[in-house]
């Protein structure tokens, strides 16, 4: 006997924000329908029935948040029986990194408010939302072991230390400072300056830059850069 369906799929965007002084943060926006009216949640949708799922990503996303981002990667696939109180919903969750600073974010169409929370601090939010955040978190975390990140998410020229500092805050842990720098210098990826800022009380740091040839050829081989 054949199964009897009546599935529905949507996506959700978890969209992570990183900024040296604000840390790691999330987006967010505040539902203005039912259900859970007036909570805050991840953005997302129904997939509509002539779209793939990445354009229903996109499509969501910028409805709701007004953020448009060249590349999300796919994180996980959500299908609780009961996740969605209306109906049998089954999520395709994707996840992604910008700087929150290159956004003018405004909420459309299903979202009353959207707004960065940091991870840190994040509200009661709606349906399973707290598992697919802290599943995108978990994949973050684990990701960083293996492929160098940081090009899309520090200044064109920075200090190692906010380096240092992303990687500080996205592991949730210190690091060894000397011994990470070595694997990041044997790397190849950072091409040193002949400029120096002032930060605070201390000597003028050099300035580095990501080496984009170099860069992009390691994330596409899967270097392992364990830390």
């Amino acid at each position: 006997m054949g199964a009897i369906q009546n599935i529905k799929v949507s996506v959700d965007a978890v969209v992570f924000g990183y900024t040296p002084d604000e840390g790691l943060s999330v987006l967010l926006i505040k539902r203005k329908s039912t259900p859970f009216k007036n909570s805050w949640a991840l953005p997302g949708g129904l997939v509509k029935d002539n779209e793939n799922l990445e354009e229903a990503v996109q499509r969501e996303l910028k409805e709701e948040t007004n953020v448009s981002i060249n590349y999300l990667e796919q994180l996980y696939t959500f299908g609780d029986v009961a996740r969605d109180p209306r109906n049998r919903v089954v999520s395709v969750a994707y996840y992604g990194l910008v700087k929150p600073d290159a956004f003018e974010i405004n909420a459309s169409t299903d979202a009353s408010d959207v707004a960065w929370y940091n991870v840190k601090e994040i509200p009661d939010i709606a349906f399973d939302h707290h598992k697919i955040l802290n599943t995108a978190i978990n994949r973050l975390k684990g990701k960083i072991t293996y492929e160098p990140i940081g090009f899309e998410l520090l200044d064109k020229k920075f200090p190692f230390s906010d380096l240092e500092k992303l990687y500080t805050t996205l592991l949730g842990r210190e690091i060894d400072r000397r011994n990470f720098r070595k694997k990041i210098v044997r790397l190849n990826v950072l091409d040193e300056l002949d400029e120096k800022v002032s930060k605070g009380s201390g000597r003028p740091a050099n300035l580095f830059q990501f080496n984009q040839k170099r860069y992009f050829q390691l994330k596409k081989e899967g270097i392992v850069f364990e830390i």
